[in-house]
C-alpha cells in the first residue's frame, strides 16, 4: 500500500465525515441565527433559550434524514471492502 492510496483513503473518510455532518451542523446555525435575532429583539438573555432549541432541531433533523446518512455510510463502507483486494497485495 504506497503513501498516495493511505492519503486518498483518508481524504475520502474526511470528506464522508464533512457530508455527514453537515445537515446537523448547517440546522444548528439557522436555529441559533434564528434564536440569537429572537434574544437581540426580545431582550431575552436566557442561556437555555439559545441550547435547547438546537438540541431539538438537530435532533429532529437527524430522524428525518438518519435513512439518507444509513445509505451513505453504508454505500462507503462497501466501497471500502470492496477495495481491500486491491489494498493488500
Amino acid at each position: 500500500m504506497s503513501e498516495t492510496e493511505i492519503i486518498h483513503i483518508t481524504r475520502e473518510a474526511l470528506m464522508m465525515v464533512v457530508i455527514l455532518a453537515a445537515p446537523g451542523l448547517a440546522v444548528a446555525m439557522l436555529v441559533g441565527l434564528f434564536v440569537g435575532i429572537f434574544q437581540a429583539t426580545t431582550q431575552i438573555q436566557e442561556q437555555t433559550l439559545a441550547f435547547v432549541p438546537k438540541i431539538i432541531a438537530v435532533f429532529v433533523t437527524l430522524i428525518i434524514i438518519s435513512g439518507w446518512l444509513m445509505k451513505v455510510m453504508a454505500g462507503y463502507t462497501h466501497q471500502l471492502y470492496a477495495q481491500i483486494p486491491n489494498i493488500v497485495r
